[in-house]
């Protein structure tokens, strides 16, 4: 269940594949609707943006717990530049998946539209709506999207560490 020095546990694995699967669909979703006309298999892919970004909140909030649990115990990501590089590119990943869902439930406690994901409402609508919260909420896309660059060089390198390094990463977060 642990995470250990020499692999991630199955809750850390758990949580990973499970968000990255989440937050793929989100970025598939905002994909889809600057990229394709509305329809309704397009309103039912975005509809699903709010109940599927409070669900990743919720675990980004056990995952950074459970990395703090497991602190001392987590393989470490190397020496030199290319363990700070990774320990930033971790950090920035990390600070994503926080930031990006709590400026929406921030605009959404703002907005003047009631935030009911699932069918029961959190926040209700603000009349007026709180143009601060709303504001905040301008860079939530835009974290979006730099959140997809940081995927795919996350993708990127764990390909490298295992098709040209061969040095195991993959195999500490896929239970191999």
């Amino acid at each position: 269940m642990r995470d250990t020095a020499l692999r991630y546990g199955k809750v850390t694995r758990l949580l990973h594949w499970g968000l990255a699967a989440l937050i793929l669909w989100q970025l598939f979703g905002m994909v889809v609707k600057v990229t394709m006309e509305k329809s309704p298999t397009v309103s039912a892919i975005v509809g699903s943006h709010q109940p599927v970004g409070l669900v990743i909140f919720v675990l980004v909030v056990l995952r950074v717990l459970w990395a703090l649990i497991n602190r001392g115990n987590r393989p470490a990501h190397g020496e030199g530049l290319q363990g700070l590089a990774a320990r930033a590119g971790h950090v920035a990943l990390y600070a994503l998946m926080v930031l990006i869902p709590f400026t929406a439930l921030v605009r959404a406690w703002g907005n003047q539209r009631a935030f009911a994901p699932f069918g029961f409402e959190i926040f209700p609508a603000q009349e007026p709506p709180v143009e601060w919260a709303v504001a905040v909420a301008e860079w939530h896309g835009e974290m979006g999207w730099l959140m997809l660059v940081l995927i795919l060089g996350h993708i990127a390198m764990v390909a490298v560490h295992d098709l040209a390094w061969r040095d195991g990463t993959l195999r500490k977060m896929a239970g191999r």
